[in-house]
């Protein structure tokens, strides 16, 4: 999804009353039937209306029937108010059906005419207040506090409260759209803009298109006072104005980070690539939404040290966007080849294999970690994973992105390394172009392409279905990690009643991510006194950094340890922004701190109108509020 983001695992989700039996043959998490009837085409004729925060008009869909005898066309839709559902072509009504609310939403059934394979069906329906869908941001929560704004997140499977459609990642299709909004207000999605917005009765009309066939959690919109600068040749960044230089600097490096990821990938089908920073309030560090990756800006460090994001993002319009997960049990696909691919990235930018090495160092900790927390045989820390009666968000880890990865580097280094790994890379993404594929498809073509080497020593059954860490730690490059160690070793063994040895210069030399790297080891030991972290600060300064990932791993050691100095830093990060990697990790510390336990709780109730629905959803367990 996503970058590296929201990667807090629950414990293993109770099943829903339907987990008895999957939802359709294909999707644990769809109603719908693509193998019967399937959508080709879809077309958006919507209206934004900021007063009652609904989105309403209607959605034509292109369907082909692949039966002859299948009479009726089935939908995902959550909270939707279907008004009216037409056969385009002959414009008669269609009967339909709203069925009954359940943890995926609701089927929706329409009757087909009796003639046509190939059939467009008009759907007139209005949004709720309640899409999980849709973020709806009073002026008062934007950075420049005079419009509100609007901002879409689908993916795993909101998409079916923004439009009725075949909410499942194994059905793709092309898409338009035509969206009016205020004519003071900036429309962007994830297609690409047909020429400028007209006026009409003071409003503007938009026009997009996405000619890729895409699945339905790529669908994006957002609408607000928003303005561009240009960073490349096919590349502008978005924001509210007071965010926007910024952006454009620290995303400076987009085109050569494109042109990288051609180089490993192939060609760059998508046609732009634009990057949309959105209010704090956004729940992920970014979002692949074809040629309008959002982002948070929490990425803002001023020294682009967290631009790796992007490198992130840029690299899911081959691995996920182009070759898709047929649904969400093999999530790994998308995560673990787009984490595998953005350290490649990075490392031909020049940084090199220690910078590659450095990173995967980093992700092992956040894997460690996430498995240590839900136990070595939690059945969601598999590779692949059975959802059925399982909404994904509540199985959404870290697992899918670093223990793939991992799984990519154990292959790549039975092969034979990357100079024979990378070329196998471009075969399988141009193979699976514009599919999507499960688990098992990519065994049996990977198995292919290297049919002349022996690789019986590959356990797929262990790698594929066996919860908790891999048995495999590749050999990572650790010379970047050196100093990391030495300091946290230095911190660790200091006795108190000794005299301080550290400088305020210690940290001189490190690169941002060492410092991160730094206060995530020091995360992995025994809380350290109030006495030494106290001292820290006095010397590093730490209560005053800008960078989100050092300020994040910082407060979580003060908290940890029980700092009281910690807790006003707390407040403060999770009350400014909605980035679940931040929000969940610190309130859950605050909530372990037993007397603070009713903090916690107080700061949640406060912040949780202005947080998304996934966040709020989430934090709720973490506090056991239900």
């Amino acid at each position: 999804m996503l970058s590296l983001i929201a990667y807090q695992l629950q414990p293993t989700p109770k099943m829903s009353v339907e987990s008895s039996k999957r939802l359709s043959p294909g999707d644990p998490n769809s109603f719908s039937r693509p193998d019967e009837a399937k959508v080709v085409d879809i077309f958006l004729q919507l209206v934004i209306d900021f007063n009652k925060k609904v989105l309403h008009g209607a959605v034509t869909l292109t369907v082909e029937r692949k039966k002859e005898s299948v009479t009726h066309l089935i939908l995902d839709s959550r909270d939707l108010d279907i008004q009216k559902v037409t056969n385009e072509e002959g414009g008669e009504n269609l009967e339909f059906n709203v069925g009954p609310e359940g943890y995926v939403g609701s089927k929706l059934e329409i009757r087909l005419p009796i003639q046509g394979i190939r059939l467009k069906i008009k759907i007139e329906y209005s949004t709720s207040e309640k899409s999980t869908a849709l973020q709806w941001l009073p002026k008062e929560q934007t950075a420049g506090k005079t419009h509100p704004y609007l901002f879409s997140q689908c993916q795993a499977i909101h998409c079916r409260s923004m439009v009725p459609c075949q909410d499942t990642p194994s059905v793709k299709a092309p898409y338009s759209a035509e969206i009016t909004a205020p004519k003071d207000f900036t429309v962007l999605m994830s297609g690409i803009m047909q020429g400028e917005p007209k006026e009409i009765n003071g409003n503007k009309v938009y026009k997009f298109l996405q000619k890729v066939p895409i699945q339905s959690y790529l669908i994006a919109i957002a609408a607000g006072r928003i303005e561009s600068r240009k960073i490349g040749p096919r590349s502008h960044v978005w924001s509210e104005k007071e965010y926007v230089d910024k952006a454009a600097y620290e995303f400076a490096e987009t085109e050569t980070m494109l042109q990288k990821a051609e180089e490993l990938c192939g060609p760059y089908v998508w046609g732009i690539y634009d990057i949309l920073v959105l209010p704090p309030s956004f729940p992920y560090g970014g979002m692949e939404n074809p040629c309008l990756t959002f982002a948070t800006p929490t990425l803002l460090a001023g020294d682009r040290s967290l631009a790796d994001v992007i490198a992130h993002e840029i690299a899911h319009s081959w691995t996920g966007n182009m070759v898709t997960n047929t649904n969400f049990e093999h999530f790994w696909l998308n995560e673990g080849f787009t984490v595998f691919t953005e350290r490649k990235i990075a490392s031909k930018m020049g940084k090199g294999e220690q910078t590659r090495g450095f990173s995967a160092i980093n992700g092992w900790k956040d894997l460690k970690e996430e498995i240590d927390n839900q136990g070595e045989n939690n059945p969601l820390t598999a590779l692949v994973v059975n959802l059925d009666g399982v909404d994904p968000d509540d199985a959404f880890s870290v697992v899918p992105y670093e223990k793939g990865s991992t799984f990519l580097w154990y292959l790549e280094d039975t092969v034979g390394g990357p100079d024979i790994f990378e070329p196998f890379l471009r075969a399988y993404y141009e193979k699976f172009k514009y599919q999507s594929i499960d688990s098992y498809q990519f065994k049996e073509f990977f198995l292919g392409y290297f049919s002349e080497k022996d690789l019986s020593e590959i356990n797929w059954d262990q790698w594929f279905n066996t919860p908790g860490m891999p048995k495999y730690k590749p050999n990572f490059d650790e010379s970047l990690a050196k100093v990391c160690i030495e300091l946290r070793e230095r911190w660790v063994n200091w006795n108190v009643a000794e005299p301080c040895p550290f400088l305020s210069s210690d940290l001189e030399n490190f690169s941002s991510g060492q410092k991160i790297e730094f206060l995530g080891q020091l995360l992995e030991e025994t809380p350290l006194s109030t006495e030494k972290v106290t001292k820290m600060e006095e010397l590093y300064k730490f209560n005053a950094v800008n960078n989100s990932e050092i300020k994040f791993r910082w407060i979580r050691l003060g908290l940890r340890c029980k700092w009281e100095d910690a807790i006003p830093l707390a407040i403060q990060m999770v009350s400014e922004q909605g980035r679940m990697k931040f929000l969940r990790p610190i309130y859950r510390d605050l909530y372990n701190w037993e007397e603070k336990r009713e903090v916690a709780i107080q700061t949640f109730n406060s912040n949780k109108d202005g947080y998304m629905h996934v966040a709020a959803q989430g934090l709720e367990k973490d506090l056991k509020l239900r």
